[in-house]
């Protein structure tokens, strides 16, 4: 098991993964696009259990969404860095951590690309990844001992 520290911009929030994601996400959704101010948002899936703090408490935020069925952001109340989401599916039992506030983001490449019927023309995928117009069916993706975990979180 790799543990991964992370934080806000200004540092005032820390954080530390203490498990591998479940998966990781790199969405190219058109609302995943306005929110980040990027071509696509890089989500670890872990339980927000395995989410320690090791400084400060992010404030939750909750933006209008898409589905319309809401979303929670922690960001720093300081200097307003996104560092996690929950969403509706399954509320604030799973974070959806930002790869990118990781101490290390390149040790967590996404492992399928979703909703890239959006996705930017001039963003290139890597040959062979995974890929979908869309969102996916976990079973179909997630390895089983990962789904088993997901089922675990939402008992």
């Amino acid at each position: 098991m790799t543990v991964r520290d992370g934080r806000c911009a200004c540092g005032a929030v820390r954080y530390r993964m203490t498990a591998e994601p479940m998966i990781v996400h790199c969405c190219h959704c058109s609302w995943c696009q306005r929110e980040s101010g990027s071509a696509f948002a890089v989500n670890a899936v872990i339980e927000r259990g395995r989410v320690e703090l090791l400084a400060g408490e992010p404030e939750l935020v909750a933006p209008p969404s898409a589905s319309g069925k809401g979303q929670e952001i922690a960001r720093c109340p300081d200097c307003r860095v996104a560092l996690w989401s929950h969403y509706a599916g399954a509320g604030r039992k799973a974070a959806f951590v930002r790869v990118g506030t990781l101490d290390d983001p390149g040790g967590c490449p996404p492992d399928v690309h979703i909703y890239t019927s959006t996705r930017r023309d001039w963003v290139v995928l890597p040959e062979g990844a995974a890929a979908f117009e869309g969102y996916y069916r976990p079973a179909e993706v997630w390895p089983e001992a990962q789904r088993a975990r997901w089922k675990a979180m939402m008992a």
